[in-house]
């Protein structure tokens, strides 16, 4: 029995064995497969520790964007009752009150900077509150649990208003925005300041000091206060407005100015519209001083205020200029002042507007400093433009003037001569020309612009050895031109000279022309570029006409008294007294004809200068006189005739004497009293020689008489 346990226990026992060791094989592949897990989990581990990084990451991500959402909005909320108070501020105020408009500018500003902030923040706060909606979306937990709508609608309200608000400066700046509205004030304080405190110029006897130019420009609490403005409305893009408005005030302004000034003679297109050579001149010489005076004071006074008012330090940007330029084109001033001297240019190339031309280059080349830095801008190239070809139209046609004056001269020999031999006027305009032209006034200005020509057409600019070389042969030309002009005027001379009928005529042309050279040129700019040989020329040109006049006109007097052939017939006829009577009588009568006919044709001639008409004279009484006073002398002497002066009959001794010396003395008066100018004749010249001649006539009469009753 014990037995039998034992082999039912060993039996249990094989048993358990054996279904220990299934259990075993069971768990060991249980373990196995366990394994095999694992090592796949251990191969899937870093991935899965990579997502849940990942994980983590995206909640501190939208966290952050939850908490950074936060920040600006709550920003935007701040600025946004900071603009609520500028808008109720600005919306009541007027910058028109002097002691608000500084503030009102500070408040302007303020709102810009609230406005750019708040747009800034919402800005921001959209873009990260949109990063918030899409994390909602993506919430599971919300999207399950139901409460993704609800998040979501709130934070979708809140994109909208952020929005909104956001472009809320852009419709600011729209018409009937408040920052519009705002800047729109302050344009027309703009308007109003200038407009108040711009006055026309009077005229000053003296230029301006320009360092003063800004105070009388502007009092200086206007000046910042139009800087403020344009400060403002410079940031805002607006400085157009601010320059079309100072240029429409400032035109006005200045053509008020310019209606106080006698400046119509501008609008002169050409110069047949004067009335004369000298209202030219003198509009021209007007022309001169006027343009010095727009440039000097009108135009420098607005351009200094310009740059005071457009400061660079405050529009950012050299405006003034702009301003400037526009102003002067629009109320037309230099236009004018260029208009009127184009117009000079286009005339007839006379000789007397070469004159004109040199002042007119001179006053523009005097200005041609201030000028430059008047128009310097690159806003003034119009009017640098216009004045350029002004000047260069000046200079070639005074140029073509001068060059040409020989012909001009020449032009001339076809004119007539002075009908009574005294000077043509083209030849004392011409030597009185010259001069003016050697001046020392016009003498650099000619030289200035010969130069500035050559230098245009040879078109380089020479070292300083050919410089002085260039102005060498410059001179020299110079001074060969001016004799080829006095050289075509002494052509003129001899040919008009030769235009007389009556020769005696001709030389007293000729005397008058060539003294009037000698005496006048003497001493003078033109005399010494002539030089002494050609003075001393004429001079002796003078000497020959005169003696040549003697001799073909009074000369041919003295053998009409002292005819030795007749008084030798007289001589030999042994007719006595008689015969010599009637050969004196014949003689006198001959005489006196003569002397008739030559006084009353040559009263009518003229000899200007004193000095020469009195050397002329001389010659006259030594030619005519003491064989005068010789016939007469001779005749008393010859017919010895003694009787006493009774019913006014003259005895020849001692009164007949004195008679013959009173007589002479008339004589020499009458000689002397010829080529007188026209305006020193104070008496009838045909009466004076009636009177004069009946006086000789007496003379010999009276002793003829006497002498036929002694012989009686």
């Amino acid at each position: 029995m014990t037995t039998a346990v034992e082999f039912d226990r060993l039996i249990a026992a094989r048993d358990i064995l054996r279904n220990g060791i299934e259990k075993s094989k069971d768990m060991a592949y249980v373990i196995n497969e366990s394994g095999c897990r694992l090592e796949e989990m251990k191969q899937r581990l870093p991935a899965l520790e990579a997502s849940i990084k990942t994980i983590a990451r995206k909640c501190e991500v939208n966290q952050f964007r939850v908490d950074h959402a936060v920040g600006p909005a709550a920003a935007v909320l701040s600025v946004y009752n900071v603009v609520n108070q500028l808008q109720k501020w600005l919306l009541v105020a007027d910058p028109h009150d002097s002691d608000v408009l500084i503030p009102y500018i500070s408040k302007v500003k303020r709102l810009e900077e609230a406005l750019r902030f708040l747009t800034e923040n919402c800005k921001l706060a959209v873009l990260w509150l949109e990063d918030v909606v899409v994390l909602l979306e993506n919430n599971v937990l919300l999207v399950q649990y139901g409460k993704h709508y609800f998040f979501s609608d709130h934070v979708r309200k809140s994109l909208r208003i952020l929005r909104d608000l956001q472009a809320m400066e852009e419709r600011s700046r729209l018409d009937e925005g408040l920052l519009h509205d705002s800047f729109t004030k302050l344009e027309k304080e703009f308007r109003h300041l200038l407009v108040q405190n711009t006055y026309p110029l009077k005229q000053q006897t003296s230029y301006i000091d320009t360092s003063t130019v800004s105070v009388l420009a502007y009092p200086l609490p206007v000046v910042e206060k139009l800087q403020l403005i344009l400060e403002r409305l410079t940031a805002n893009n607006r400085l157009d407005r601010c320059i079309s408005i100072y240029i429409e005030v400032r035109t006005l302004n200045f053509q008020a100015t310019l209606q106080a000034l006698d400046f119509d003679y501008l609008e002169t297109t050409s110069l047949s519209e004067f009335d004369s050579l000298q209202s030219i001149e003198s509009y021209i010489e007007k022309w001169t001083d006027d343009l010095e005076y727009a440039v000097k004071h009108l135009l420098e006074f607005e351009y200094r205020a310009s740059n005071v008012v457009f400061d660079k330090e405050v529009v950012g940007s050299d405006v003034s200029n702009e301003c400037f330029a526009k102003t002067v084109v629009r109320c037309g001033l230099l236009q004018g002042f260029i208009k009127f001297a184009n117009a000079i240019t286009k005339g007839k190339k006379e000789a007397i507007k070469l004159l004109k031309l040199l002042d007119i280059f001179a006053s523009l080349n005097k200005l041609r400093v201030d000028f430059n830095r008047l128009f310097g801008g690159q806003t003034c190239v119009e009017i640098r433009t216009q004045m350029r070809d002004l000047i260069k139209k000046v200079i070639n046609e005074a140029c073509d003037i001068f060059w040409e004056l020989p012909t001009q001269v020449e032009s001339q020999r076809l004119s007539t001569p002075p009908a009574d031999g005294g000077i043509p006027r083209l030849l004392s305009f011409v030597v009185d020309y010259s001069n003016e032209l050697l001046s020392e006034y016009y003498r650099p200005i000619l030289t200035q612009v010969l130069e500035i020509h050559w230098s245009w057409n040879n078109n380089h600019t020479l070292k300083d050895d050919l410089e002085k070389q260039r102005q060498q042969f410059l001179l020299k030309n110079e001074e060969v031109h001016y004799k080829k002009i006095i050289k075509a005027l002494e052509l003129n001379i001899q040919a008009w000279g030769r235009t007389y009928k009556d020769s005696t005529l001709s030389y007293i042309f000729l005397m008058n022309s060539h003294w009037y050279l000698c005496n006048n040129l003497k001493g003078t700019e033109i005399g010494d570029v002539m030089g002494d040989i050609w003075l001393r020329g004429q001079k002796e040109c003078v000497e020959h006409y005169a003696s040549v006049f003697v001799r073909e006109s009074w000369g041919k007097l003295a053998p009409l008294l002292t005819d030795q052939e007749e008084g030798m017939q007289v001589l030999f006829s042994g007719g006595g007294t008689a015969v010599l009577r009637d050969s004196m009588k014949r003689r006198t009568k001959a005489f006196t004809e003569a002397f008739d006919e030559m006084y009353r044709k040559q009263c009518h001639w003229v000899v200007p200068d004193p000095g020469l008409r009195w050397r002329i004279c001389q010659l006259l009484v030594r030619a005519v006189v003491p064989v005068y006073s010789n016939f007469i002398l001779s005749c008393v002497s010859n017919l010895e005739v003694e009787v006493t002066e009774k019913d006014g009959i003259i005895s020849p001794t001692p009164a007949g004497k004195r008679c013959v010396s009173n007589s002479k003395e008339s004589l020499e008066n009458m000689l002397c009293s010829l080529f007188q100018p026209k305006l020193a004749r104070k008496h009838s010249t045909s009466a004076k020689s009636r009177h004069l001649i009946g006086k000789i006539k007496n003379v010999v009469t009276n002793h003829f008489l006497t002498t036929s009753s002694a012989a009686a």
